[in-house]
């Protein structure tokens, strides 16, 4: 079985968090989803659960970071071709995001944008040309 993973992101907007994800491709899960939170799946093995403040509470008691002023992870999310890239970081600006909150990297062989979600959190995507990928060894 392939690993999943399940990013928790505290949310101030629950409901505007999931429009937000489903604006850029997320498509909500309701067997995981209620009124606390909601799973969002961007792939067969990938997720992203958005908690309000109450329910990220009840995993831990650290305090919760205002993404806007401070980053603790930068997320990553890969594309199948430069087009995608642009695509999805236009798509996450027009549904109320912010686009390039981190530079925009172009190395020819790979492409990569950035857009912060409304709560400040950082999605990196990006593309790599599969011909410069050099082999494991």
């Amino acid at each position: 079985m392939s690993k999943l993973i399940f990013v928790n992101l505290p949310v101030t907007d629950l409901k505007r968090s999931k429009a937000f994800y489903t604006a850029v491709g997320a498509v909500n899960n309701p067997a995981f989803s209620d009124d606390t939170a909601a799973c969002m799946v961007f792939s067969d093995t990938i997720s992203a659960m958005l908690l309000t403040h109450d329910k990220w509470r009840q995993f831990t008691s650290k305090r919760i970071v205002d993404a806007h002023a401070d980053a603790q992870v930068l997320l990553c999310l890969s594309a199948d071709s430069r087009e995608e890239v642009s695509s999805l970081v236009d798509k996450a600006s027009g549904a109320g995001g912010r686009a390039d909150p981190t530079p925009v990297q172009d190395f020819g062989f790979m492409y990569g944008r950035s857009f912060e979600d409304p709560d400040g959190h950082i999605w990196e995507v990006m593309w790599m040309d599969p011909n410069a990928v050099p082999p494991h060894g």
